[in-house]
């Protein structure tokens, strides 16, 4: 059977993950690596899980096994409601939806909005996982640049006379750069989406993991300010998670938007998976609604990632290279390097496992032909004694890389 010779155009557009392929390459134990988004697993809430498990099987066992509505358990689209809502803006259960994971609900957004050729306005660099989700559709990106600041939204104007179909964002601790669009350019990103009526994605899995800086009102509530709408009925699509502050397993996600959007992405989960595991939304909300028990966690998450994020720094000042750059983020889970040009980082990377040590090359991230030379790595899973360890290496293929001749 030829195979090849049956399979839809559009798979055409699909390839296999970066991130996920070269994890494959750092399963070896004596690799250090820095290549997956993956939170600490030695802080997984494992007891407290165990306990809520045993909690809910106990008093809502055929409950929690059973089917459940496509929108979610009511409990826990109450509780996310209840957490995103912030002064004026009070977002009602309604405007929430349950997800397998924030990753479906980027997947689910680009099923109900785009068609073949629409034209999609995101950052340069972008989230991959979002590129792979998106580009079967044959979209044309356009694409804005960014500095530290995230961003530049001064470039966004242009870019609309280009009739765009939607925006895609991650505001906050963007991967895969750990960047943070200021306050002074949400407010201008906020005034901007009003007037032209587009509607945005904000994706925030990092918001709650700030170790350094002033926090920063989220899009979704500077829209909604802008307008000065007390309810979730603008243009700002909120993708959210339980992956980056409980633990990923559980594929755990939300989206917030109004209620005609939602509806509509309730039909695309209706034909998708019926339904969130009914069963991983249960033992979710029974620990999350522990305010006491989910502050304090949060809390050790953003010490220990701190730690993790200040030693990562201060050992690549001591052993990178002059001639790289990187960034310095305030929160999340990344930071981005820039070789000089014209080093390729995915011939980095050859040299860097030959030394037991990975990086996510990042090319795939960006729009065009560009970011061949920069590199992402993350700080979030490693243990400090490997962290120290795996950025020398890394340092000391760095300084061989760039000694050498062209």
């Amino acid at each position: 059977m030829n195979w090849d010779s049956l399979f839809a155009a559009r798979t055409h557009q699909m390839k296999r993950s970066t991130v996920r392929e070269i994890l494959k390459l750092t399963a070896k134990p004596e690799v250090i690596s820095f290549a997956g988004g993956l939170p600490a697993p030695e802080l997984f809430p494992v007891e407290r899980i165990r306990e809520a498990t045993d909690t809910v099987l106990a008093e809502r066992g055929q409950e929690m096994l059973q089917y459940s509505t496509s929108e979610g358990m009511p409990e826990l689209r109450a509780l996310i409601a209840r957490r995103l809502s912030a002064g004026e803006l009070q977002i009602h259960p309604d405007n929430i939806l349950i997800t397998s994971g924030s990753q479906q609900a980027v997947d689910m957004l680009a099923r109900i909005f785009l068609d073949e050729g629409d034209r999609v306005i995101v950052e340069n660099p972008t989230y991959v996982g979002m590129m792979t989700s998106w580009r079967p559709f044959n979209l044309n990106f356009s694409a804005i640049p960014t500095d530290d600041n995230g961003m530049i939204v001064d470039e966004l104007e242009p870019l609309l006379r280009e009739n765009p179909k939607l925006m895609y964002a991650i505001p906050t601790f963007q991967n895969p750069q750990g960047t943070t669009l200021s306050r002074e350019r949400r407010a201008k990103l906020a005034e901007i989406l009003v007037q032209y009526n587009l509607p945005f994605v904000e994706d925030d899995p990092y918001g709650e993991l700030r170790y350094s800086g002033d926090p920063v009102p989220s899009v979704l509530q500077m829209e909604a300010a802008h307008r000065g709408a007390k309810t979730l009925d603008g243009s700002v699509i909120y993708c959210g998670t339980f992956s980056k502050i409980l633990t990923p397993g559980l594929r755990i996600g939300w989206v917030a938007a109004a209620f005609l959007v939602i509806d509509k992405l309730v039909q695309v989960k209706q034909a998708t998976d019926l339904h969130t595991s009914t069963f991983n939304q249960f033992v979710s909300y029974e620990v999350a609604r522990d305010d006491a028990f989910l502050n304090e966690h949060i809390t050790q998450l953003r010490e220990v990632y701190r730690q993790r994020r200040d030693l990562m720094l201060k050992t690549m000042d001591e052993h990178f290279p002059q001639e790289v750059r990187w960034t310095r983020p305030q929160g999340g889970l990344f930071l981005m390097v820039t070789l000089p040009e014209p080093l390729n980082a995915r011939a980095v990377l050859k040299q860097a496992l030959a030394h037991d040590v990975a990086f996510v090359p990042c090319d795939d991230f960006f729009i065009g032909d560009t970011g061949h030379n920069t590199f992402r790595l993350n700080y979030s899973n490693a243990r400090p004694e490997r962290i120290v360890e795996g950025i020398k290496r890394l340092g000391t293929v760095l300084k061989e890389t760039i000694r050498q001749p062209n």
